[in-house]
C-alpha cells in the first residue's frame, strides 16, 4: 500500500486509523492527508486518521486537494510540512496520485530539480512527465 518515493517520504491510496502504526514501523514520522473529507461515501474523517497519528507518535497536517487543481498556497502549505517533518513522510489521498504531485510541486519549489523527480515518482509507479512545465516554474522561481 505504502510507496516509497525517496528516503523522505512515501505516498498511499486512502490509508485508515489502523495502518498508522505500520507506517511508524517504516520511520514515518508525519502523516500528511491531501484528500477532502466526504470525497467518497465511507472514507475515514481526516479528525479520525489525526487521532490515531497523535495516538502513534506522528505529526499531522490536512491539505486537502480536490480535483480542481493545486493552488500556491497548498504548494506553500506543502512546502512547510516538508520543511517542518523530523523524519520520513507518509502523504496519501484517494490513490496517491494528487499526494505525490503535490510532493513534487513542493520539492521543485524547494530546489529539486525537475528531472529527478520525475525519475523518482516513475520509480514509484506516478507519472509527472504531464506536470513537468509546472515543476519547471516552480524550480525556476
Amino acid at each position: 500500500m505504502l510507496r516509497k518515493i525517496d528516503d523522505t517520504i512515501f505516498v498511499s491510496p486512502q490509508i485508515g486509523p489502523g495502518d498508522l502504526a505500520q507506517a511508524a514501523a517504516l520511520g514515518v514520522r508525519s502523516v500528511i492527508n491531501n484528500r477532502p473529507d466526504e470525497e467518497e461515501p465511507g472514507q475515514p474523517e481526516g479528525a479520525a486518521i489525526g487521532a490515531a497519528a497523535e495516538v502513534a507518535g506522528l505529526a499531522y497536517a490536512a491539505i486537502p486537494v480536490t480535483h480542481a487543481g493545486f493552488s500556491h498556497a497548498q504548494v506553500d502549505a506543502m512546502v512547510q510540512a516538508l520543511e517542518r517533518a523530523d523524519g520520513p513522510v507518509l502523504a496519501y489521498c484517494k490513490s496517491g496520485t494528487r499526494s505525490t504531485f503535490l510532493w513534487a510541486l513542493a520539492r521543485a519549489k524547494m530546489g529539486e530539480h525537475p528531472a529527478v523527480l520525475v525519475q523518482k515518482a516513475e520509480a514509484a509507479g506516478y507519472d509527472l512527465r504531464p506536470m513537468r512545465p509546472m515543476l519547471d516554474a516552480l524550480a525556476a522561481s
